[in-house]
């Protein structure tokens, strides 16, 4: 069964995946805008929409992923009570 740790993980692969795509998408979008037929800009205008929907799924998954570390480290922060910045970084070496 897959643990925090693993969730976490998977999070990450798919953030960065859907990086490359998006990135790759972009490239493609411009190394074709010199295409003229109606068949070429019909698709370009499909990808161009796809990847305005992507960054913004991308946004939402950045955004959620924040949130969710900011929580972790507020929990953290009450659960050991680090009082001061000084007491947050003395138990990361603990």
């Amino acid at each position: 069964m897959d643990g925090p740790q693993d969730h976490h993980r998977n999070q990450e692969r798919l953030i960065g995946d859907l990086r490359q795509v998006i990135e790759n998408a972009e490239e493609l979008l411009k190394n074709t805008d010199h295409q003229t037929s109606m068949l070429y800009q019909a698709a370009r205008i499909k990808l161009a929409q796809a990847l305005l929907n992507a960054n913004e799924e991308l946004e939402r998954f950045e955004d959620a992923q924040l949130l969710r570390m900011i929580e972790a480290t507020r929990a953290a922060n009450e659960e050991f009570q680090d009082a001061t910045g000084e007491d947050k970084v003395m138990r990361a070496f603990r």
